[in-house]
């Protein structure tokens, strides 16, 4: 049957929207490179983009292989732990889902990867970033991704079965994307251990910090660029109205979740400033940089579901964690050179507790039934709305950190045993440009390490 002129326009407005959004979750990859090469030292800067560059190709095919399966693989055959159809994309496009849809959560998939290689970095053999990151991209996380967005997966706040009447709202990925990539690095970074240097005879902590504050800065913007991309984008289609509320659809949710993304990673920015310049005594730009990322990763469960004075008490309150978790870091002396496991990992855990406290009734209606009337469902505690949605926001938190541990725990320990995770201690002071890839990103380089690939052999050989 011909769609009508109206339906085909609509498709077409909504596909060009979330393509776009597709695009700009992408340029996220970049954000990432620059944060990370910014954030290494000099001698590593080489190593740390090209795997960024690998978990964005390694996790294409992956995703494409099985990915997309396990997450969206929704049948006659459909379960609620792991979808069983569409491998390589077979039968797309369809009734639910097209190559756009497919896009836009490839994106996210190969982002997850980009958290768990800043946990891991400067230490790492190039290879074990091959293995993680096919295994991460292609199993592990989409089997969450089924629990949480797909409508048969039993976590779900699509499901026809909600627990407790709720399912858990994790609206664009705190928990799904952010809380598995940093409890993913967690795992990799206590099993390699810290670099070496990094704690002194005495366990005292030993500043390594990044050697280009203008690209952790640069990489910040580039994200929070994508933010826009990420949050309001996880709407999929713009052109929704709402039949309960006057000359408002998902066009109205797409801007209020733009302004909630703003205000947390702004106030969690702010608060940053101020709390480290009141812990160690001067203005910190790099701080300030994750403090900002902090806020949009705890505001990335509820940004659809919460007002905006919200968003600005779940800033606050995530760049405290993300300053508590820190400082708990250092004493227990486990190295995060990105502190990404404090950052989405802890952050991400804060976000889907906050949607629980804060989502407003009205907002999960139009986020989850697209505003029909007489729906009534589970929202925030504070708000009212009972410990239902709470419940849920714990479960995913646990059931998250149960998997992933599960799963990339033991991985990250066969590669240890296979003495094919972390590199030799020569490799590393040395600095994985020069022991791994041939010579160094930058041309004037100028810390104490060999220059060419071959003044690394000679020193090899002596040694």
């Amino acid at each position: 049957m011909e769609a009508s002129w109206e339906t085909s326009v609509t498709d077409s407005i909504n596909t060009v929207y979330l393509l776009f959004s597709a695009y700009l979750v992408f340029v996220m990859q970049l954000g990432f490179a620059m944060l990370c090469a910014g954030s290494v030292r000099a001698k590593n800067a080489m190593n740390i983009m090209l795997t960024n560059v690998v978990d964005a190709v390694v996790g294409s095919i992956s995703y494409y292989l099985f990915g997309f399966a396990f997450a969206f693989g929704d049948g006659s055959n459909s379960n609620p732990f792991i979808g069983t159809q569409f491998f390589a994309l077979t039968d797309i496009p369809n009734s639910s889902y097209d190559y756009s849809y497919f896009l836009y959560q490839w994106a996210f998939a190969i982002a997850v990867a980009g958290i768990t290689s800043g946990s891991i970095a400067e230490r790492t053999q190039f290879s074990a970033y091959l293995v993680f990151s096919f295994f991460l991209t292609g199993f592990v996380y989409p089997v969450v991704v089924h629990w949480v967005w797909s409508s048969s997966g039993w976590l779900s706040p699509s499901s026809s079965s909600l627990v407790f009447g709720s399912g858990a709202i994790d609206f664009a990925g705190s928990g799904v994307v952010h809380l598995v990539g940093g409890i993913a690095g967690l795992w990799g970074a206590l099993i390699e251990g810290p670099r070496v240097g990094r704690f002194d005879a005495f366990g005292k902590p030993v500043p390594m910090r990044g050697h280009n504050a203008t690209l952790v800065v640069l990489g910040t913007f580039l994200l929070w660029f994508g933010w826009f991309g990420f949050n309001p984008g996880s709407y999929a289609k713009v052109l929704v109205a709402y039949p309960d509320a006057t000359a408002q659809g998902n066009w109205t949710g797409v801007g209020r979740t733009a302004v909630t993304t703003a205000l947390a990673g702004s106030t969690a920015g702010l608060v940053t400033l101020f709390g480290r310049r009141l812990l160690v005594g001067h203005w910190d730009a790099l701080d300030v940089c994750n403090g900002l990322l902090g806020g949009f990763v705890a505001i990335t469960s509820g940004c659809s579901v919460v007002e905006p004075w919200a968003a600005i008490v779940c800033g606050f309150f995530a760049a405290w964690v993300l300053i508590g978790l820190n400082i708990l870091a250092l004493k227990l002396k486990f190295d995060d050179p990105l502190e990404a496991t404090q950052l989405h990992g802890g952050c991400g855990a804060w976000g889907l507790i906050f949607t629980g406290l804060f989502a407003k009734e009205e907002f999960v209606v139009q986020a989850y039934n697209s505003g029909e009337s007489g729906v009534t469902r589970p929202y925030g505690l504070f708000l009212g709305g009972g410990w239902g949605l709470v419940g849920c926001q714990v479960i995913e938190v646990l059931v998250i950190v149960g998997w992933v541990s599960l799963t990339m725990g033991p991985l990250f320990y066969a590669l240890h045993k296979l003495e094919i995770l972390r590199i030799s201690t020569d490799e590393e002071v040395a600095g994985l440009d020069i022991s791994s890839h041939g010579g160094y990103a930058y041309t004037a380089h100028q810390e104490e390490t060999p220059r060419f690939y071959a003044d690394y052999m000679r020193l090899q050989e002596r040694s």
